[in-house]
């Protein structure tokens, strides 16, 4: 009676050396917010500039019976906006790839997917980046109150300019002065911001301060969103706010800043304004003289800060964490 037996040892022609799976392993990617607190025009025909007229306050005045009444002429003025953005993203894949690439099909169903998240993370940026349309070191006062400043002044302790439940109350402050709607309040804050937040000692014992029960035990955030309301803002947090910069503000340093934003996000005074002249839009076309089929995405828009009464900006230091 012959026989043979199966092993490691004498099979290992049999087995593969390394066994690839069908998955590709995609890169983690985060929430993107911005676009829902921009007013997006759609009556935009053509051309590249929109102007929105303005009109001022009336005018109040002590009136003397039998006398003359003062006319005063109402202050008017205009907003323009403009087309500023034009993106493309583009990539491609050889005939020869797609005969000798076992991934092919799904690498290239990848591309268009890939392409609109690239252009939209450029509008995240683009849309947090306009705390830039405020002036740069200046308190960019309104109505007495401050539009920006450095977080943690008001507690003189507080040199690492972290943030402080202070700064929500200050923030809080300069959008009343300024009538702003108390409705739909909304901060877009840094991630370091939450650590912050989360590890600050007078929110650890919350056994004297019912209203912050539950911080401990679950954190304050979940995702992209903060599980609890500070101040009556809804508190988000966002990878693409504008940071690695150094700025001065009333005689206060505040070195490798984020700015955090702060704003009504109310549908009627959302607090940024924009337009697409093009929604992103996707060609493809077979290129024989390269042998490749080719893919890009391009499109056209435009973002502007419209209402800079319903934004506060608070600079914090990230080297907190």
């Amino acid at each position: 009676m012959s026989g043979w037996r199966s092993s490691d040892a004498n099979s290992a022609a049999l087995i593969r050396s390394e066994v690839w799976s069908r998955e590709l392993k995609e890169i983690l990617e985060d929430e993107l917010g911005a676009t829902r607190y921009v007013r997006w025009l759609t009556e935009f025909p053509d051309g590249d500039t929109f102007t929105i007229p303005s009109i001022g306050q009336a005018t109040v005045r002590d009136y003397t019976e039998d006398s003359a009444v003062v006319y005063d002429k109402m202050d008017t003025g205009e907003f323009q906006f403009q087309i500023t953005e034009y993106l493309s993203s583009a990539t491609y894949i050889t005939k020869k790839m797609r005969q000798d690439a076992f991934y092919a099909s799904e690498l290239e169903s990848s591309f268009v997917p890939k392409q609109r998240r690239a252009i939209m993370e450029h509008v995240e940026t683009k849309v947090f980046g306009l705390q830039g349309d405020q002036t740069a070191a200046d308190a960019n006062s309104i109505n007495n109150a401050d539009h920006r400043f450095i977080a943690g002044n008001e507690i003189v302790a507080n040199t690492t300019y972290s943030i402080t439940v202070a700064d929500f109350a200050k923030a809080l402050y300069a959008l009343k002065k300024a009538n702003v709607p108390q409705v739909d309040l909304v901060a877009i804050v840094d991630p370091s911001v939450e650590y912050t937040i989360n590890t600050l000692t007078n929110l650890v014992n919350v056994s004297n301060n019912p209203m912050w029960e539950g911080i401990v035990s679950s954190g304050i955030a979940t995702g992209m969103r903060f599980l609890k309301n500070i101040y009556g803002f809804d508190v988000y947090t966002s990878n693409y706010l504008t940071q690695g910069f150094t700025e001065a503000i009333g005689g206060v340093t505040c070195t490798n800043s984020v700015a955090n934003l702060f704003f009504s996000a109310a549908s009627d005074v959302v607090p940024f304004i924009g337009a697409w002249r093009q929604q992103i839009d996707v060609d493809g076309e077979y290129n024989k003289d390269f042998q490749r089929e080719e893919y890009i995405s391009t499109g056209r828009y435009g973002v502007k800060l419209y209402r800079p009464e319903n934004l506060v900006v608070v600079l914090s230091s990230t080297n907190v964490v």
